[in-house]
C-alpha cells in the first residue's frame, strides 16, 4: 500500500504525464533552452522533468511541489547560454536526491 508521502510524490507525476504532450512528458533537454527560458518554462508549468544525463529529475518552481519529506535544493544544469544554470529541485531531508 502506498504511503501518504509516496502518493504526494506519485500523483503530480501521473498528472503531469496525463496533461503534457508525450514529448514534454518525456522531459526536456535543458541545453535546448537559455537559462532564462528554462526558468520561464519551470515557472509556467510549476515543475518540469529535465532529461539530462547528470540531472534526470524534476526542476520545480518552489517548495510546494516537494513531498513532506523533501526540501528545495539548488542544482545546476547546462543551458544553451550558461553551463551552470541554477534550478530548484526536491531532495530528501536526510540528503541524497537526484544525480550530481
Amino acid at each position: 500500500m502506498l504511503t501518504e508521502v509516496a502518493l504526494k510524490r506519485f500523483f503530480p507525476l501521473v498528472a503531469a504525464m496525463a496533461v503534457c504532450s508525450s514529448a514534454f512528458a518525456a522531459g526536456v533537454d535543458s541545453r535546448s533552452y537559455t537559462c532564462e527560458g528554462l526558468h520561464a518554462l519551470v515557472a509556467a508549468n510549476r515543475f518540469v522533468f529535465i532529461n539530462y544525463p547528470s540531472f534526470m529529475d524534476f526542476a520545480v518552481a518552489n517548495g510546494s511541489f516537494c513531498s513532506g519529506g523533501e526540501i528545495i535544493q539548488l542544482r545546476s544544469v547546462p543551458t544553451s547560454d550558461n553551463p551552470e544554470c541554477i534550478v530548484n529541485y526536491c531532495r530528501s531531508r536526510g540528503g541524497g536526491g537526484g544525480g550530481s
